[in-house]
């Protein structure tokens, strides 16, 4: 599976960002993580195609929605009131089972400004 995401970029404090990931297939599910500097990979959001339950980090929990459009085969991470904390590189995710996600995309940067 090919994942490419796309929309991340510079944005102040509190305001929005919508990331983007394209798969070249479906899968069972979709996630985004995300790596601060200096930090290890961790969980943000993720979802199964088509809808149903969603599962999200705490700390994203009420300002980050996650999304699939199964026609064209993207998941998206409707991103708002961002903080500084916020900043990082963030990578979607395919799994093809809900133990693990097993492909990557690239990682498009966030970064917030105070």
């Amino acid at each position: 599976v090919q994942l490419q995401a796309s929309g991340g970029g510079l944005v102040q404090a509190g305001g929005s960002l919508r990331l983007s990931c394209a798969a070249s297939r479906r899968t069972f599910s979709m996630g985004w993580f995300r790596q601060a500097p200096g930090k290890e990979r961790e969980f943000v959001a993720s979802s199964r195609w088509g809808g149903g339950t969603t599962y999200y980090a705490d700390s994203v929990k009420g300002r980050f929605t996650i999304s699939t459009d199964n026609a064209k085969n993207t998941v998206y991470l409707q991103m708002n009131s961002l903080k500084p904390e916020d900043t990082a590189v963030y990578y979607c995710a395919a799994g093809e089972t809900r133990k693990e996600f097993d492909y990557w995309g690239q990682g498009t940067q966030v970064t917030v400004s105070s």
